[in-house]
């Protein structure tokens, strides 16, 4: 670099330390790009890459009012910031790769139960014994209330009935069905 620009870092990170935003921003447009490629070399993501540039010139607007400028350059300094912004990220990310795959093999173990699913498979099959021994109206409506999840109004639409028989045949229906499991149980 020329004399010229040693005196314009060094002008502008001294102004820059004394809270002037346009010597600031005189730095940020100098340094903005190879910053920028540096960290998305080290983290190959754009996005990352784009936060870690920022992370890194808010960093260093934080620290320049303490910062005696060492080389001709604010770039080595700039470098050095987005290595351990950079650095940061891949920490956190692998610790937050590992804290969701722990979280996802808690939550498998948790949800794999063989001995409720054989309960839950007996209980099902215990019900749809009790549905089949139902007239046709009562199936079809079991069938598009309670396994399909319609309302009341549309079973009743499908079936041509009115609301109130949907909604009697099936308090009925699930009356009988609570009896007949508790007694097989």
């Amino acid at each position: 670099m020329t004399d010229r620009a040693v005196t314009d870092d060094a002008t502008l990170v001294a102004q820059a330390a004394g809270g002037s935003d346009l010597a600031f921003r005189a730095l940020y447009r100098a340094y903005v790009r190879p910053v920028y490629w540096l960290a998305h070399r080290l983290l190959g993501d754009t996005a990352d890459a784009e936060d870690v540039t920022q992370e890194t010139f808010l960093v260093a607007w934080r620290k320049l009012p303490g910062l005696d400028l060492a080389s001709d350059s604010l770039l080595p300094w700039l470098v050095t910031i987005c290595r351990f912004q950079a650095a940061n990220r891949m920490r956190r990310q692998q610790r937050d790769r590992l804290h969701t795959a722990a979280m996802v093999d808690e939550s498998l173990a948790a949800t794999v139960n063989i001995e409720q699913q054989v309960i839950d498979a007996d209980f099902a099959s215990r019900i749809m014994r009790e549905v089949a021994d139902l007239n046709q109206l009562d199936q079809d409506i079991f069938r598009l209330c309670a396994t399909e999840g319609h309302s009341y109004e549309a079973a009743a639409a499908e079936l041509g009935v009115t609301h109130g028989v949907v909604r009697n045949r099936l308090s009925r229906l699930r009356t009988r069905l609570r009896t007949s499991i508790e007694e097989t149980s």
